[in-house]
C-alpha cells in the first residue's frame, strides 16, 4: 500500500470508527460486535504505525476516552482515566512483558482479574459517605450519574470508616436480569437492548432513578488510590473490607507462563459467570513498580487487558478465488487480509454462492465483517459499505477452470463443472473419503492426498487400501515411522460403519443424517428378505469420533450385499425412505444406478473394506427420537454429540419441526431456542442431554 492508498483508507476508518464510538458510548447503541470496533481500531493502529506522518490529534487512536451526551453535569476526574491497552494472543501478551521487564530491576509479579464487560465508573467519597458517581467519558472529565448509581445495592451509599477516597469499577446487569428485562422490552413492543453493556449504560443513565432501580444493577470494584494499599493484591481486599463487591476470581503469578495459562483456563468457564465477560486483565501487582513503569500518552504500561478470540472481526477482501468441490460444485472463497478470530488466524472465507454475493452485495475490495462458529470456515456477514473508496471490483465467476466449461443451470444456487472426470475434483472426493466423518484415516489429509494422485499412485479413494510402504517412501512427505503409522491407520479403516461407508462416497445431497436412514433402511430391508444377517465372531478395530479404536464384529452383510440391495430399489422407494425426500433419493438412485460407481464399490470389497452394521441392530435409548442441537456445548464437541445420539439409535436434524422431540442448547443458542419455545418442542441443557 502507497502513502495515497494508505491516507484514503486511515481516512475512511476513522470516519467509521468515530461513527461506532459515537453510537456505543453516547447513545449506547451497538451497531455492531464490539470485536469489530477492536479490529478496525488495530487496522488503523497498524496502518499509523507504518505511515506516521498521516497521524492527527483527532484520531480515534489518540482519544484516552468517550465523547460525553451532554444530559449530564460534567465532573472532572482527579486522575485522569485511561485506557487499557488490548492484547489478543499468548504472543502479544510476551511481547507486553519483554517491553515491562526492562523497566525495573526486581522480580515482576502479576495479579489477573476477570474483565467485566460493563460500564465504567467512579465513584467519591467523602468522609465514608458516597458524593459523587461519575462515568469515565472521556478520561479527563465524565457525567455525573449519582442519582441513578445509589440505587445500585451492592454499591455502599457509607463506609465503616471516614474515609475520603475514589474507587473505580463496572457497572453491570446481569445476564438472567438482562433476559428478563429485554422480554419485558418485547412484551411492550419497545426496542430490544443489543447486550447487556449497552443496558447497564442505558440504566445509568436514566434521569429517573426508579427506571434504574427496577433492573437490578450490579457493580465490581478493583481500583482504589495507591495510598491505601501497596499491591493490587492488597486493594482488592481492602476494597472487600469495606463492604465493596469485587470479583472473587483474581489471582497472583510469579511468572507469565502462569498468567497465560490462567488466560486460556477462562476462555470457556467465563459462560457460567453472571456477568459477561470479555478478558482477563493482567497487572503489575506491585504499586511501586506500577510508578517505576509510568504511562504512555494513551495507557498504562504497567498493566494490558487479553481479549478473548472474537467470533466476529473485521478485515478487507483483496481477492476472490474459485473452489472446486467434491461433486464440482464451484464455491467463491474470498482472500483476506490475515485476521486472528476465534483463536486462529484465517485469510480465506467461504462466499457461499452468487446469489449470497449479490445479496450482500460484497465486492473485491471491500471492508467486511467476518464471523466463525466451531470448525466451519469463516463466512462473510456483512460489508461495512461507508468504508468503499470507488476502487472495489465486482465479483465474477469464471466461465471456465482446468480448462471445463463452468455453468449455472437453472433452478440451481451453485455453478458447476460440466465435465468432473478431472484431477481437482478427484483430490476433494478423495479428501472427503478418507475425513473424520468418513473412514477416518489419520494421517492423511490433503497435502498427502494431492500428492498421491499428482504422483499417480492413487486413481480413487479405494486405491488407498492397495497402498505399501514402498508407495509412500516414494513420497517426500514421508519417512519411515510416518508411513508405519498411516499404514496401520489404513489397515484399521476397512471395518467401517456402513453409514459412515455410504458418506465417504460423497453422494450429492447425501450428509451423515440421510447416510444413517440409508443404511437403516437397506439393513432392515435386508434383515426381513431371504439374506440371513448374522455376526461373524472375529473381533475388528475401527476408528471412533473420540480418538481411540473400538471392537467390533464383522457381519456377513458386504459391500456387494449394499449395491444389490440398493439397485433392487425402485426410485419411488428410495425417496420415501423417512428422511430421504425427492432430491437426496434421486442422486442416492443415480449414483447406485452407475456402471463405474459399481466398480468402484466392488474394489472396496475386494480391496478387504468389511463393513459394520452391529449400531444399526441396536434400537438404544434414543431409538424413534429427533434431536436439534444449537449453541456450544462445553463436554461434547458437535460430532461427538451427533455420535451419541445415532449410537442410541436417535436421529439428528438440522432444523427444528414440530415433529423434533429434543432441542438441545448449548452456550449462545441463538434463533433456534425461541423457535422451539414457540413449536413447543423440549428443551434440554447439556447437563439434562447427558442424564437422559
Amino acid at each position: 500500500m502507497n502513502l495515497e492508498e494508505a491516507e484514503k483508507r486511515i481516512k475512511k476508518l476513522r470516519e467509521k470508527i468515530n461513527e461506532l464510538n459515537y453510537k456505543y458510548f453516547v447513545l449506547d447503541e451497538s451497531e455492531v460486535e464490539e470485536s469489530v470496533r477492536d479490529s478496525l481500531k488495530r487496522e488503523l493502529i497498524d496502518l499509523e504505525a507504518i505511515f506516521p506522518e498521516l497521524i492527527t490529534s483527532d484520531s480515534p487512536t489518540q482519544r484516552v476516552g468517550s465523547v460525553l451526551s451532554g444530559r449530564f453535569e460534567k465532573i472532572k476526574h482527579k486522575t485522569p482515566k485511561k485506557s487499557l491497552s488490548d492484547v489478543f494472543s499468548a504472543e502479544e501478551i510476551m511481547e507486553w512483558y519483554e517491553r515491562i521487564s526492562k523497566l525495573t530491576s526486581e522480580k515482576i509479579e502479576f495479579l489477573c482479574e476477570l474483565k467485566i464487560d460493563g460500564l465504567n465508573i467512579t465513584l467519591q467519597y467523602e468522609k465514608g459517605q458516597l458524593k459523587k458517581a461519575i462515568t469515565r467519558g472521556d478520561g479527563v472529565e465524565g457525567e455525573d450519574v449519582t442519582h441513578t448509581v445509589k440505587t445500585i445495592k451492592s454499591v455502599p451509599l457509607s463506609l465503616p470508616e471516614p474515609l475520603d477516597l475514589e474507587v473505580s469499577g463496572e457497572v453491570y446487569i446481569p445476564k438472567k436480569e438482562f433476559e428478563r428485562i429485554n422480554k419485558e422490552q418485547s412484551e411492550r413492543d419497545e426496542k430490544l437492548f443489543a447486550n447487556a453493556r449497552n443496558a447497564a449504560a442505558g440504566s445509568v443513565r436514566q434521569l429517573d432513578p426508579q427506571v434504574a432501580a427496577s433492573r437490578n444493577l450490579a457493580m465490581i470494584c478493583y481500583h482504589i488510590d495507591n495510598s491505601y494499599a501497596d499491591s493490587q493484591e492488597d486493594a482488592l481486599k481492602f476494597l472487600d473490607s469495606l463492604g465493596f463487591k469485587i470479583c472473587k476470581h483474581y489471582k497472583k503469578f510469579q511468572s507469565i507462563d502462569e498468567v497465560i495459562e490462567f488466560c486460556n483456563s477462562w476462555q470457556e468457564k467465563r459462560k457460567n459467570l453472571e456477568y459477561d465477560n470479555d478478558g482477563i486483565v493482567i497487572k503489575v501487582n506491585s504499586f511501586l513498580q506500577q510508578q517505576e513503569m509510568g504511562f504512555t500518552a494513551k495507557a498504562p504500561r504497567y498493566a494490558v487487558a487479553y481479549k478473548f478470540p472474537a467470533e466476529q472481526v473485521s478485515t478487507q477482501i483483496i481477492d476472490v478465488h474459485f473452489q472446486i468441490g467434491r461433486t464440482g460444485a464451484v464455491t467463491p472463497v474470498a482472500i483476506m487480509n490475515p485476521v486472528l478470530i476465534a483463536g486462529s488466524t484465517v485469510s480465506r472465507a467461504t462466499l457461499h454462492n452468487e446469489d449470497e454475493i449479490a445479496k450482500k452485495d460484497i465486492r473485491i475490495g471491500d471492508t467486511v465483517i467476518i464471523q466463525k462458529a466451531g470448525d466451519i470456515i469463516p463466512e462473510v456477514v456483512e460489508v461495512l459499505k461507508d468504508l468503499r473508496t470507488g476502487d472495489e471490483r465486482i465479483i465474477e465467476f469464471p466461465d471456465e477452470l482446468h480448462g471445463v466449461k463452468v455453468e449455472r443451470k437453472e433452478g440451481e444456487s451453485a455453478h458447476r463443472l460440466t465435465n468432473t472426470n478431472i484431477q481437482a475434483v478427484l483430490k476433494e472426493q478423495i479428501a472427503h473419503a478418507v475425513s473424520r466423518k468418513g473412514f477416518n484415516i489419520d494421517g492423511l489429509g490433503t497435502k498427502v492426498v494431492n500428492q498421491l494422485v499428482d504422483e499417480c499412485l492413487i486413481d480413487d479413494a479405494a486405491d488407498i487400501f492397495n497402498l505399501t510402504e514402498s508407495d509412500l517412501l516414494t513420497l517426500d512427505l514421508f519417512k519411515e515411522k510416518r508411513v508405519n503409522n498411516l499404514i496401520d491407520s489404513i489397515e484399521k479403516a476397512k471395518n467401517i460403519d456402513i453409514d459412515k461407508f455410504i458418506y465417504s462416497l460423497g453422494i450429492r445431497f447425501v450428509g451423515e443424517q440421510s447416510s444413517l436412514d440409508l443404511a437403516k433402511f437397506v439393513f432392515d430391508h435386508a434383515k426381513k428378505s431371504t439374506k440371513k444377517i448374522e455376526k461373524v465372531s472375529t473381533p475388528k478395530m475401527q476408528n471412533t469420533l473420540f480418538g481411540e479404536t473400538s471392537e467390533n464384529t464383522e457381519s456377513d452383510f458386504t459391500i456387494l450385499d449394499l449395491i444389490e440391495t440398493v439397485c433392487s430399489f425402485s426410485l419411488e422407494e428410495i425417496v420415501n425412505i423417512d428422511g430421504v425426500g425427492d432430491k437426496v433419493g434421486a442422486t442416492i438412485h443415480s449414483y447406485f444406478a452407475d456402471a463405474t460407481n459399481q466398480a468402484l464399490l466392488e474394489k472396496f470389497y475386494k480391496l478387504g473394506v468389511n463393513l459394520i452394521t452391529s449400531d444399526l441392530k441396536n434400537e438404544g435409548k434414543f431409538s424413534g427420537k429427533s434431536f436439534v442441537l444449537t449453541g456450544t456445548l462445553l463436554n461434547l464437541t458437535r460430532d461427538q454429540a451427533k455420535e451419541l445420539i445415532k449410537k442410541q439409535g436417535g436421529k439428528v436434524q438440522s432444523s427444528l419441526t414440530k415433529e423434533t422431540t429434543y432441542l438441545v442448547v448449548g452456550e449462545s443458542p441463538g434463533s433456534k431456542l425461541k423457535k422451539a419455545q414457540d413449536l413447543g418442542v423440549k428443551i434440554l441443557t447439556e447437563d439434562e442431554f447427558s442424564a437422559l
